[in-house]
């Protein structure tokens, strides 16, 4: 799919510089580490994403940003976090890492500003739907934020499934969806039956490819 906001942050600049620097520095053991296997739903999935793009993976454990990071390596990532972590004593590093703050029981409109503009100059915001780390085995209920967050920034939604290994010696597979435009589906004012019901159907395909991992 061919977007209108192919903005992209720079290769260097000071302002990502912690960010690059631990990702290159604790990315790379990592990769040793987890070994990931990347695979892709189809040919559509395997095409470099450009622009704006709201990422979201299901939640199975502390180390997920890391492998969504691992999903789409070539770009900078911006997660939606909570904003109790912007009030702790690690704060400073979610901030260098531009992670955005969000209140999960009262979701409001500045939230909402602030990612649709990420989106609009073309940052990849990666969002854990499920709200909080599940590792059940099953898919918890997608919360309906992240579809809002993609029509007000005109993005589409990448699913990617994550299956870690069990043990250490396990590889982690990670499944990649096919960009899906949400605009295109509901047009630029959906009612609020029809964010639920994409958002059920974006719950469906993460169900599929938790099935294609495996």
């Amino acid at each position: 799919m061919e977007q209108e906001n192919k903005k992209r942050s720079p290769l260097f600049s000071l302002k990502y510089l912690v960010y690059d620097f631990v990702k290159i520095t604790a990315g790379l053991p990592g990769l040793l580490w987890f070994r990931p296997r990347i695979r892709y739903e189809n040919e559509a999935a395997k095409k470099r994403i450009r622009g704006g793009a709201v990422i979201f993976a299901n939640h199975v454990g502390f180390f997920d940003p890391i492998f969504v990071m691992f999903a789409v390596w070539y770009r900078r990532h911006r997660f939606i976090c909570s904003k109790e972590f912007f009030e702790s004593k690690a704060r400073w590093w979610f901030k260098r890492f531009g992670c955005i703050p969000v209140d999960r029981q009262n979701f409001n409109l500045g939230s909402l500003r602030t990612i649709s503009e990420a989106l609009t100059e073309g940052c990849l915001v990666s969002i854990f739907p499920e709200g909080s780390i599940n590792d059940s085995g099953a898919l918890a209920a997608f919360k309906s934020g992240m579809v809002l967050m993609a029509l007000q920034g005109k993005a589409p939604i990448v699913p990617v499934y994550l299956r870690p290994g069990k043990h250490f010696y396990n590889r982690l597979h990670i499944m990649i969806g096919e960009p899906i435009d949400i605009i295109s589906r509901c047009g630029g004012r959906p009612s609020m039956p029809q964010i639920e019901e994409i958002t059920a159907d974006l719950h469906r395909k993460e169900e599929e490819l938790k099935l294609l991992a495996g």
